[in-house]
């Protein structure tokens, strides 16, 4: 099992968005029985909220419904029990950076680093432009996707041929 974990600030926007596209994307990729897709926060700031309205009304948009999210903050333990951990911008590198002292950065890495050109996933509970957002995310996502695909091909085939 691959533990993939996205994060963002409050765990309410951006980083569940992209848990659900991700989730969505397994699926299509039939791999999803072989990954376990997380989202957290850096800060306590949101724990317990779900997603945020109009981060749920974008990902209903686009046809991702009955998505189901608690926000909760991110511990030393999680960075550990994950093999890829997502940031969505840099403060939250800056915050990552400082929970590990800088270990793990082998598994940490920007999400927005998939795009072209790279940039960071901008936060749309300040920008209100959760369409933005979705579209960076969607796009950097399904390019992590592809990226996963080819370093785990051959495990990923035996999940496939012995899956029930």
């Amino acid at each position: 099992m691959i533990t993939v974990s996205f994060v963002c600030l409050g765990n309410i926007c951006r980083s569940p968005m992209a848990e659900a596209v991700f989730k969505r994307l397994a699926e299509e990729a039939e791999v999803a029985s072989s990954l376990n897709i997380l989202s957290f926060a850096t800060s306590p700031y949101e724990e317990g909220n779900s997603v945020y309205p109009s981060a749920a009304r974008t990902l209903a948009a686009h046809g991702i419904v009955g998505f189901s999210h608690r926000s909760r903050q991110i511990t030393l333990a999680d960075i550990k029990n994950s093999d890829y951990v997502l940031l969505m911008d840099g403060l939250n590198l800056r915050d990552i950076v400082r929970l590990t002292a800088g270990r793990y950065s082998d598994k940490i890495m920007l999400l927005g680093d998939f795009l072209s050109p790279r940039r960071d996933i901008a936060d749309p509970y300040y920008t209100r432009d959760f369409e933005r957002a979705y579209s960076d995310i969607f796009a950097a996502c399904t390019a992590f996707m592809q990226k996963l695909l080819a370093d785990h091909a051959e495990a990923f085939a035996y999940d496939r041929r012995h899956s029930p």
